[in-house]
């Protein structure tokens, strides 16, 4: 396997030299061994070993809806997600979203923090970032869970992993009691994060925490 320049500098501030032990992935959940066999400012070539099973993840795909954030907020959504196993991450715009639209190259930095945060944390997939949507074409498949202050039902009691299972968060002053009930008539359902009202940036993270810590 033959790396550009890029990957190179990456092993070379790992300060690796040819003959060290890597491990490889594909952003598909594929993982091999691999032996660097030359490393210099242009390119690293690997010799691929065996292949090795990578990590577990969630039994159906994970999807988070996530709201336009403003400034690096939504790049620390993409990181803290891609630890807690997304398999995507679709951007939708609410009635009260920080921002109405993301440009292209936003949109290709964020898919950059997605794979830099699968590298750091050994995860062998790279989620998808997806542009976004407005709230009322949100599309999913399985269960949708809301995080909605007031809501009795806990998000523990509310996945059921026989289904693709997406979240969805809301904006800086959250989504409208019309928007939540939209999507409840659609099929969704609320959940509660606790008693405290959280930021828009640590909502999705105390979300997909709570499901990360059901250990599937």
């Amino acid at each position: 396997m033959v790396l550009g320049p890029a990957e190179a500098r990456h092993l070379s501030v790992l300060r690796l030299a040819p003959g060290a032990a890597v491990v490889v992935f594909d952003g598909r959940g594929g993982e091999a061994r691999a032996t660097v066999a030359e490393l210099d400012d242009t390119r690293a070539v690997l010799h691929l070993g065996e292949a090795t099973q990578g990590a577990q993840e969630t039994p159906q795909p994970l999807t988070l809806a996530a709201s336009l954030l403003k400034g690096d907020k939504l790049a620390e959504v993409v990181r803290a997600a891609t630890e807690l196993g997304v398999a995507r991450i679709q951007l939708v715009v609410p009635r009260r979203a920080d921002a109405r639209e993301i440009g292209a190259q936003k949109l290709l930095r964020l898919a950059r923090v997605a794979q830099e945060a699968s590298k750091q944390s050994r995860r062998a997939v790279i989620p998808e970032v997806l542009a976004p949507v407005a709230l009322d074409a949100l599309a999913w498949e399985g269960t949708l869970l809301v995080a909605q202050p007031g809501s009795a039902v806990r998000v523990t009691d509310a996945v059921d992993w026989t289904r693709p299972v997406t979240v969805l968060t809301g904006p800086e002053g959250g989504l409208t009691a019309e928007e939540v009930a939209a999507l409840v008539a659609r099929g969704a359902q609320a959940v509660t994060l606790g008693p405290r009202i959280l930021r828009a940036e640590t909502a999705p993270v105390a979300l997909l925490g709570a499901i990360a810590a059901l250990g599937q």
